[in-house]
C-alpha cells in the first residue's frame, strides 16, 4: 500500500464521522450534546481544569462511538446473519460506549457541584 499523506489519513478521519453522522443517531445527538458543551462551560465558568476534563471526556465519547460503529460495520459484513459471538461481541463494544458515557455523566454531575458548590 502507498504512503498516505496526512491530508489524505485526515480526509478519512473525516469521512468516517461523516458516514458515521449519516447512520447512527446515537451519534449525532452526541455530536450536539459535544458542541453545546463549550458554550455551557462558558455560561458556568468552571475551574479550567474541569473544562479540560469536560471536553475531553466528550471527546471520548465521541470516539467510542466511532469505534463500535466501526466494530459493528465489520461485524455485520464478515458475519451478516445473526450468531451469538458476534452478538456478543457488539454488545461488548456498546458496554463500552456506556461506561464511558456514565464516566463523561460523573464528570459532569460534579462539575456542576463544584460550580454550585462556590455560590
Amino acid at each position: 500500500m502507498a504512503k498516505r499523506t496526512f491530508l489524505q489519513s485526515v480526509g478519512d478521519g473525516l469521512a468516517g464521522v461523516a458516514a458515521t453522522l449519516r447512520t447512527e443517531r446515537n451519534f449525532r445527538i452526541q455530536v450536539g450534546v459535544t458542541a453545546a458543551l463549550p458554550v455551557v462551560l462558558l455560561w458556568l465558568r468552571p475551574p479550567l481544569v474541569l473544562c479540560a476534563l469536560c471536553l475531553v471526556m466528550a471527546t471520548l465519547v465521541l470516539a467510542a462511538e466511532l469505534f463500535n460503529t466501526a466494530l459493528e460495520r465489520l461485524a455485520d459484513h464478515l458475519h451478516p446473519e445473526h450468531h451469538p459471538a458476534i452478538g456478543a461481541v457488539k454488545d461488548c463494544a456498546a458496554a463500552a460506549v456506556m461506561l464511558v458515557c456514565a464516566g463523561a455523566g460523573v464528570v459532569g454531575i460534579l462539575t456542576l457541584v463544584a460550580v454550585f458548590a462556590k455560590h
